[in-house]
């Protein structure tokens, strides 16, 4: 019979790639995890990992297998939470999920709204990328987040809530002129933050459509992780970089005050939107959360209402 337990290290093993690393993730002995996985293949009679050198690769039925258990351990999870609804907000830890970009827009305030109300819990934001974000929510480790939309949202109740124009930043007042076209877009040297989420960040994805409907390809000269050193970098002149509206406001005077910004043409716009499992029973924290990062962040960018 399969067991959670079991479900949990399999998980672990098929993100982590390993079974030490997943051993150490959870907090457990590799041996202990090795059975467990074991316990898990004699259950259902098939392989679910192949042992290459020192890590593990998915078998077919092992990928079978993941959507499968992520929703078992979700569900887990929420039962958990919804036992747990019936206590008060006095205590405790408060957990949402956020994409990196947002902090710039409504982190540190989010956490005083909620600390005004309930001084005795701990508050946690997590995540950097909205992808993240988004397999932490899947995977039960969070209950509710605010993301860029996602562009697929199987299992996933999506309540779009405000949105904010991308625009060009230069240090060359002369690149601001005018708005942007795809033939320059294509043609620009460009610094590009959240390079490890390239192919899914929602800002990227949104430029490749631009680009590729006017027939050109993207193309990048400098790759970062992080908005803040994106901007600098434009700042030193060293390349053009593209960001949500808000971001720029926030950044630009502290980080390079002698740049500025202009739209594209046609102007583009980033979607925001709270996203929890389909059908999930939230938690009052859950729903606190919710309440007030909406309307932090429609302070602050265009509001979405829904109809």
């Amino acid at each position: 019979m399969l067991s959670l337990h079991q479900l949990r290290c399999f998980l672990a093993a098929f993100e982590h790639g390993s079974l030490t690393a997943a051993a150490e993730a959870l907090g457990y002995a590799q041996p202990s995890v090795s059975e467990q996985i074991r316990a898990l293949e004699r259950s259902l009679d098939v392989e679910l990992f192949q042992r290459v050198g020192r890590g593990v690769v998915p078998s077919a039925a092992g990928e079978t297998l993941r959507p499968y258990a992520e929703q078992a351990v979700g569900a887990a999870e929420e039962a958990r939470r919804a036992v747990q609804a019936v206590t008060s907000l006095e205590t405790g830890t408060i957990r949402f999920g956020i994409f990196g970009i947002a902090r710039l827009y409504v982190s540190a305030t989010l956490v005083a709204d909620v600390l005004a109300r309930y001084p005795g819990v701990r508050v946690e934001l997590i995540g950097q990328n909205s992808s993240e974000v988004l397999d932490d929510l899947r995977r039960g480790r969070i209950e509710a987040a605010m993301i860029a939309a996602p562009q697929t949202s199987e299992g996933l109740a999506v309540i779009p809530v405000a949105r904010d124009e991308l625009v060009y930043l230069s240090a060359d007042p002369c690149r601001l002129a005018a708005p942007v076209t795809a033939k320059r877009l294509a043609r620009a040297r460009l610094v590009m933050p959240d390079t490890t989420w390239r192919a899914s960040d929602s800002a990227r994805l949104i430029l490749r459509r631009m680009l590729h409907e006017a027939g050109y390809n993207p193309s990048t000269r400098i790759e970062v992780e992080d908005v803040e050193t994106a901007v600098e970098l434009m700042g030193a002149d060293l390349a053009d970089t593209i960001v949500a509206k808000g971001a720029a406001l926030e950044l630009l005077p502290r980080l390079a005050p002698g740049a500025g910004w202009v739209s594209l043409r046609p102007r583009q716009f980033d979607t925001f939107a709270i996203v929890h499992r389909a059908g999930a029973r939230l938690s009052p924290a859950a729903r606190l959360m919710i309440e007030l990062a909406t309307a932090r962040i429609r302070e602050v960018a265009d509001p979405i209402v829904s109809s």
